[in-house]
């Protein structure tokens, strides 16, 4: 196997790490434009890094977080979170792409950043995906009951000693951080489809929450293992073609899940 196909498995799998459990999440809270949005905040994010000699990382990271707090603070005016979510996604994409365009410095390639390349990243970069997804992973089990709890209603999780908004803005910090690891791979465009694809395609069949954070991993791998070979040999782009791996997946998951 070529050295540049390893390392983008290599890649794909520790983002597996992240993206289980915290896309069962997103599909149990139904958080699915909340992935979105997030992801096109990371596109301002890169802008932020080029313009102030920033690593790209720290960029995205701030921007997604000050997005998480944004969003936190119009919902608690009486704006409902759809209509804030819709504002802020598509006005911190356009403010973004215009920010990358102005920056100083060589010409980001946009099309990367908006689709990502997974086949360039480097052995550093696998092993940054590596400790964040394995970070991720870990949060996420240390925190189980109490997400879960909190998933399942506000009252539930205040009756049981838990506090609900220092819950979601746990999972908030843990999306922009999954987002800012993702971006080279799948850019800021796909990154919630990545997300939510799998975990969709486990509901069905899992009988807990646990397997079904299972089974969105294992759909997960196999969608960056089928979308990298998918790209190598038709020659398409890595990162859509792992999206259009997950996409078959979950038509096949659909048109053979058990009768309700």
């Amino acid at each position: 196997m070529d050295d540049f196909l390893l390392r983008a498995a290599l890649a794909g799998t520790g983002l597996i790490l992240a993206t289980a459990p915290l896309g069962c999440f997103v599909v149990w809270r139904r958080m699915a434009y909340f992935g979105d949005a997030t992801g096109h905040a990371a596109v301002l994010g890169v802008a932020v890094a080029v313009t102030l000699s920033l690593p790209v990382i720290a960029g995205v990271l701030a921007t997604t977080a000050a997005f998480g707090v944004l969003l936190f603070g119009l919902t608690r005016q009486g704006t409902s979170a759809d209509t804030v979510l819709g504002v802020l996604s598509h006005s911190l994409l356009a403010i973004g792409l215009v920010g990358v365009a102005l920056a100083p410095g060589p010409r980001i390639d946009l099309e990367g950043l908006l689709f990502g390349d997974i086949l360039a990243v480097r052995s550093l970069d696998v092993w940054l995906i590596w400790i964040g997804g394995a970070a991720v992973a870990a949060i996420v089990a240390a925190r189980w009951n109490a997400l879960l709890t909190a998933t399942l209603g506000d009252d539930l999780a205040r009756a049981g000693g838990i506090n609900p908004p220092r819950d979601t803005a746990l999972l908030t910090g843990l999306l922009a951080l999954t987002v800012a690891l993702a971006l080279k791979m799948v850019g800021a465009l796909l990154i919630s489809a990545l997300l939510i694809i799998p975990a969709a395609a486990a509901r069905p069949f899992a009988r807990s929450p646990e397997a079904m954070v299972a089974l969105a991993a294992a759909l997960g791998l196999a969608s960056v293992l089928g979308g990298l070979g998918l790209s190598f040999l038709i020659d398409s782009p890595a990162g859509p073609s792992i999206i259009v791996a997950a996409a078959a997946l979950f038509a096949v998951a659909r048109a053979v899940q058990p009768a309700r």
